[in-house]
């Protein structure tokens, strides 16, 4: 059975963190994100515009093999890439902050009790 589409990104965040529950997967998406910053700042520098082009490849690659291979499920880029693409930069910063630990406990057992 096909679930209702989500309509708001607040309603998106939860599902977002829940296919994150692996630690793994998170680091891998904290990593590739990292590293297609690293490319973004390369490409204002340099003018080399085709390594943002490079960041995102990069950043996908480590997302979606998290999620193939750690996490064992599909990436939500696939059925909502925007609110996709900015949950990646909320987690990132949640992680970033030592925050997002937290985060996925705090929405795992507010799930739990809603259930």
């Amino acid at each position: 059975m096909k679930s209702d589409p989500i309509r708001s990104f607040q309603e998106f965040w939860p599902y977002y963190v829940g296919e994150h529950q692996c630690s793994g997967t998170r680091t891998l998406h904290f990593i590739g994100s990292s590293a297609g910053i690293v490319c973004l700042i390369a490409a204002a520098l340099t003018w080399k515009w085709w390594l943002i082009i490079v960041g995102l490849l990069i950043g996908y690659a480590f997302a979606w093999f998290s999620h193939f291979f750690i996490e064992h499920n599909r990436p939500a880029t696939f059925r909502y890439p925007f609110w996709s693409f900015l949950a990646d930069w909320r987690m990132w910063a949640l992680t970033l902050r030592g925050k997002m630990n937290a985060e996925v406990k705090h929405l795992a057992s507010h799930h739990a009790a809603r259930m």
